[in-house]
């Protein structure tokens, strides 16, 4: 939407909020929070949220939610975010059935209990709620407060996955590759992957360079590797930096270049990756040696 567009929309809104209706108010809380055709104020956006959320309106409910939760214009409170879920979650809104469900898997403003989490993850996953579906794909595969199922996992991975939902496409490749809870299946797995990196979706886009590079399920192509590399890495994805700094270390499919290599492993050093610590320790050797 352009941004004249936006300021026509947010004249709409505004007049519409004043008047008291709730679905506009809103969208104006929207606005307000985005940025868009109005300078971002998170103030103004929990002001507008309030007031719908108030009439009963389940989103306005849940972004309030996710105000006290992240403490945009307000100071962070779980128990208050998970109040408004709840009112969002009892009127069956999947949002708000989906954030409520990860506060108890989180212990955010409860008491953590994974039996709720997976209760309000399931009434939000039978409304075709793709992110729950992911999220109970990922407590059966890792035995999380449920006996760990990876047939039942794969089932739920699968239902994201053909809503196009990047995360579910990931997991699902994550199972192929795997054969977890479904035969193992090279070229499933780079189709999932590849359908969930063509959407941005960092870690598949890892997992995809990594088959190309490995040439896995007869996709050798070292410089598809690097584009997907490439792509995470732009994201800050330690894994990405770090394979991009290992083919410039040894000149694959990038020029080799020992202080660009070292410039990626101490970027993903820095967010934590311990293989990238040690290739900066095994290099710092070599060249006293």
């Amino acid at each position: 939407m352009a941004t004249q567009d936006y300021q026509k929309a947010f004249q709409r809104y505004s007049a519409a909020a004043q008047n008291g209706d709730a679905t506009a108010q809103f969208k104006l809380g929207v606005m307000y929070e985005k940025g868009l055709g109005v300078k971002r104020d998170y103030t103004e956006a929990l002001k507008w949220y309030l007031l719908a959320a108030e009439q009963g309106d389940p989103a306005g409910q849940v972004n309030l939610g996710v105000m006290y939760r992240k403490g945009h214009g307000v100071r962070k409170d779980y128990a208050e975010a998970l109040r408004w879920y709840r009112l969002a979650a009892d009127q069956n809104d999947p949002m708000g059935q989906f954030n409520l469900g990860n506060m108890f898997e989180k212990g955010r403003g409860v008491e953590q209990n994974f039996t709720e989490a997976l209760n309000w993850y399931q009434k939000a996953a039978k409304q075709n709620f793709a992110p729950a579906q992911v999220n109970i794909g990922l407590l059966y595969k890792n035995g999380i407060g449920v006996d760990q199922d990876h047939a039942m996992a794969t089932k739920w991975f699968r239902a994201a996955a053909e809503q196009g939902h990047p995360a579910g496409q990931f997991n699902l490749g994550v199972m192929y590759k795997k054969g977890l809870g479904v035969e193992q299946n090279d070229s499933q797995a780079a189709k999932w992957y590849r359908n969930a990196a063509e959407q941005g979706y960092a870690p598949a886009q890892v997992n995809l360079g990594v088959m190309y590079e490995n040439g896995t399920a007869g996709i050798l192509d070292i410089e598809k590797a690097v584009k997907w590399y490439t792509a995470a890495a732009e994201q800050g994805h330690a894994a990405a930096l770090y394979s991009l700094a290992a083919l410039h270390e040894q000149g694959v499919g990038l020029p080799e270049d020992r202080e660009a290599a070292i410039r990626l492993y101490r970027e993903a050093a820095a967010k934590g990756l311990t293989l990238a610590e040690n290739a900066l320790e095994r290099l710092n050797a070599d060249k006293e040696n």
